[in-house]
């Protein structure tokens, strides 16, 4: 293993009778930036925590660099963690409060007020040195706990969703800045987050986490082209999901029927008849206007229409299918506009339409 790289094998987390994270499997290569991505209880706080070593792990190993840190306290794992919160101290100064780690270790008081110096510095924050947090932005204090989790000099840095306090402007801007520090400083990025935009924006590498496990782990592309199942589809939300049942498979493609009686074709590994069927649909590959090949399309009835400026998302419901979305460029909307309530046809192309895997399948 290269330094920097981490690896959690069958990685478990046991709250009582509550399974937190269900044995995953993770490698995260040197110098990723890598996002674990899910709502809210799917296990990826508790799998970066076990990381960091603030939670005891109930099975299995993490691995940093080679070295299995698994029972080494949080000190000595060569990680440091950059907390929700920040968690600054109030009655200290910048200075001491980015030093304040070293100050635990033993170093003495010019060198490691030196060494935090450059550390503000790096954050473009040494002319705040001798202010309090209480007298900084949430961006500023941001960037000072950046500092104070990279003044050890980790190999991996953990960050508990550290964008989430701030407002909707300054989150852009703070991604930005944490993509071009961790692409100069050069170390692993292990980021957690619920925010699907945050994650595409960021990682090299997305996690998707669901109940404990994890549903995809590819780079943005993959997980945003291919998701792998219909969680990962519905939750990256640029997919709609159609489910059914297994007709008839032939030449890569799969002819599938919904509960309604519609019939579908999507790309995939052939399946036995009868079997269940989720397909993914692009919603932004879907068009106005009838299907030209069959399978590829249907009539439905519009239940909501938004205007987002350059697109129009439209709401459409068919025989067996709720909420299907089109997201539509607004030239060819409002060249043949629709209202709520009327019938609409829709059609894409065959490599929109993909089989999605199931868990454990």
């Amino acid at each position: 293993m290269a330094q920097g790289d981490l690896e959690v094998v069958k990685l478990t987390k046991r709250y009582g009778d509550a399974l937190a994270v269900d044995a995953i499997d993770l490698k995260v290569p040197a110098g990723t930036y890598c996002c674990l991505l899910g709502p809210s209880g799917c296990g990826k706080t508790s799998t970066l925590r076990m990381v960091a070593g603030h939670e005891d792990a109930s099975d299995g190993d993490i691995i940093l660099s080679s070295t299995n840190v698994t029972d080494l306290p949080p000190a000595k794992r060569g990680t440091a963690m950059m907390f929700q919160s920040y968690a600054l101290f109030p009655h200290l100064d910048l200075i001491d409060n980015v030093a304040f780690s070293l100050k635990m270790k033993g170093v003495d008081k010019a060198p490691r007020q030196a060494r935090a110096l450059e550390m503000l510095k790096l954050m473009q924050m040494e002319g705040y040195a001798a202010r309090r947090p209480a007298q900084l932005s949430g961006g500023q204090q941001q960037r000072v706990a950046l500092a104070r989790a990279l003044i050890t000099d980790p190999e991996a840095l953990l960050l508990d969703e550290p964008l989430s306090a701030l407002d909707p402007f300054l989150k852009i801007r703070m991604r930005a800045e944490l993509k071009k520090l961790q692409t100069r400083l050069g170390i692993t990025f292990v980021h957690v987050t619920h925010s699907q935009e945050e994650a595409m924006a960021l990682a090299d590498l997305i996690v998707v986490m669901n109940n404990g496990r994890i549903e995809q782990a590819a780079t943005p592309r993959e997980v945003f082209e291919r998701p792998a199942t219909a969680f990962v589809a519905r939750f990256m939300g640029d997919h709609n999901v159609v489910t059914g049942s297994a007709r008839s498979a032939a030449g890569g493609v799969v002819t599938f029927q919904v509960p309604g009686g519609i019939s579908f074709a999507a790309s995939g590994a052939p399946l036995e008849p009868g079997a269940p069927v989720d397909a993914g649909i692009r919603t932004d590959h879907v068009r106005l206007g009838p299907p030209t090949v069959e399978g590829l399309g249907f009539t439905g009835i519009v239940s909501n229409i938004e205007y987002r400026g350059a697109s129009v998302k439209l709401s459409v419901d068919g025989a067996g299918i709720e909420d299907f979305t089109a997201i539509v460029d607004d030239k060819s909307f409002f060249s043949k506009p629709v209202a709520v309530g009327e019938a609409v046809p829709l059609h894409w192309d065959a490599e929109d339409a993909i089989i999605l895997g199931r868990p454990n399948s």
